[in-house]
């Protein structure tokens, strides 16, 4: 049984705040490197990156894209769309493995400590996050809750 547009919103913005708590996180590490490094908060950071970043994309693409394709008239402009949102996706995903395998290394001292290098890499990481999740505020919310109303 497909979802409503009130749960999959209710879904989608749970995943938005999720992530971004992680990238608060992630940010608040970044602007205490190199004073601040802790290293269990920085590997436990480490460990909920993918999680929570591939729980998001794995419910946007098997639930919010089919849903959002089924109810919208305009599919062309809407797949073209959620075609890139996909690709942003798994750009994401390989960002993320690289920011994981570096917070471990630099936690666990297996790599040189180079904070700038690791600062540069997570501000990168929940910079471009966080213009994916602003996207799907100002466009993704509002197309459910337009859906819902009609």
């Amino acid at each position: 049984m497909p979802l409503d547009h009130d749960t999959i919103t209710r879904q989608l913005t749970r995943h938005i705040e999720m992530q971004s708590a992680l990238c608060d996180a992630l940010e608040k590490i970044a602007d205490g490197l190199p004073e601040t490094t802790n290293a269990q908060r920085l590997l436990h950071l480490a460990r909920t990156i993918h999680p929570t970043i591939h729980s998001a994309h794995r419910f946007e693409e098997q639930v919010l894209f089919p849903a959002l394709e089924q109810a919208e008239a305009d599919t062309e402009a809407l797949s073209e769309t959620l075609n890139r949102l996909h690709f942003e996706h798994l750009e994401d995903e390989g960002f993320a493995q690289e920011l994981y395998d570096e917070m471990i290394g630099f936690a666990t001292g297996q790599v040189a400590r180079d904070a700038e290098r690791l600062g540069y890499m997570l501000r990168g990481f929940f910079e471009g996050l966080r213009r994916h999740l602003a996207f799907e505020k100002e466009h993704l919310i509002p197309m459910l809750k337009h859906e819902r109303a009609h």
